[in-house]
């Protein structure tokens, strides 16, 4: 959430970006980080992005970038 979020709503980040920064051997990380993406976007905190546009997490394939959800105006 904190590389996302400091990325902003007009920016995404790749899941290995995720894994590079949480360990050197990162490869392992891969799978483990790509399902806690499709969790945050399921709780509706992140975007999961295919080819620029938004699509659901549920079977999602392939390569995504993530994208910090834009908060609501107060």
């Amino acid at each position: 959430m904190r590389q996302v979020a400091a990325r902003g709503p007009e920016k995404t980040i790749c899941p290995s970006e995720v894994s590079r920064a949480l360990d050197p051997d990162w490869q392992k990380l891969s799978s483990a980080v790509r399902r806690a993406a499709i969790r945050l976007a399921e709780a509706g905190r992140i975007d999961i992005l295919r080819h620029g546009k938004r699509v659901e997490p549920a079977g999602v394939k392939g390569v995504i970038r993530l994208r910090i959800v834009e908060s609501e105006p107060s």
